[in-house]
């Protein structure tokens, strides 16, 4: 198991992949894209689900990946140049190569983070997942703002995100299924229960508000511990798969037509009289 830092602060924009403009294109797009389908997830969902795949035992490539998040999941047929179809949720073909070219970019900063050696890791270049306080941001609106949402559920500190890292794990299950190893399969139960901690809701008592530190207290210790053992598990499972590499498929061979079966060849001969005889 590795250790991390522990950090909710918003890292520069070398760390995270995108700039702050960038972040706010996404979220335009996205908007975009919902205002055609309500069930378009949030950054945050989507930047979980990212995370996932990068941890993934083998890569997965925008034709699985992209129609499992933003379509109907299934797999897109790319063209004989290798060329990505036009996913119908998109307007243009130039608004879906631009969220791909954004997402990438994440990525990339992603896996170079959870690839860095743990003695070369620091609070600027460490792996940061995409998540807010929202709870304290809804804290700090007016009381009228906040009435007219009190009937919202307002998700806790990384729940959106582990949700989204979990639905690619569940899509995926294949590449997600326990080892043979015992202590492999302990290593990845116990990374992926930490993920799926942070799914569930802050119950416990609020103490801390990452928004304002002089403002209401929205998050609890346990929430804290919570996001900490999910940051290092991410780390964990980038390494569990890597260390074991791609799945590889069994071999499985027919089995031999009996003596006085046909022939599997189609001569009309009997097989003890055909290619069994050789």
């Amino acid at each position: 198991m590795t250790d991390t830092l522990v950090d909710t602060s918003t890292p520069e924009s070398a760390a995270r992949g995108i700039s702050p403009d960038e972040l706010d294109e996404l979220d335009t797009l996205l908007n975009e894209l919902r205002a055609h389908a309500e069930e378009i997830p949030e950054w945050e969902f989507c930047d979980g689900f990212l995370t996932a795949l990068v941890c993934s035992r083998r890569p997965i490539g925008p034709e699985e990946y992209l129609p499992m998040l933003l379509g109907d999941g299934q797999v897109l047929e790319l063209g004989a140049d290798g060329a990505l179809p036009h996913l119908p949720i998109f307007a243009t073909a130039a608004q879906q190569a631009r969220f791909l070219a954004l997402f990438t970019q994440r990525w990339q900063a992603v896996q170079t983070a959870l690839d860095l050696p743990q003695e070369q890791r620091t609070e600027q270049n460490a792996f940061h997942p995409e998540v807010e306080d929202v709870r304290a941001v809804v804290a700090s609106l007016p009381e009228a703002e906040q009435a007219e949402i009190e009937d919202y559920d307002i998700p806790a500190l990384g729940q959106v995100w582990a949700l989204g890292f979990m639905f690619a794990v569940e899509n995926w299950p294949e590449e997600w299924a326990t080892p043979r190893d015992k202590e492999v399969a302990q290593w990845l139960d116990e990374s992926l229960d930490s993920i799926v901690a942070l799914t569930e809701d802050d119950t416990g008592k609020p103490s801390v508000n990452l928004y304002d530190e002089n403002g209401p207290a929205t998050i609890s210790e346990q929430r804290l511990d919570h996001f900490s053992a999910a940051l290092a598990a991410v780390y964990d499972l980038r390494q569990l798969w890597q260390s074991m590499g791609p799945r590889i498929e069994s071999i499985r061979k027919a089995p031999a037509p009996g003596r006085n079966d046909p022939c599997s060849c189609g001569s009309g001969k009997k097989y003890k009289k055909c290619c069994g005889a050789h």
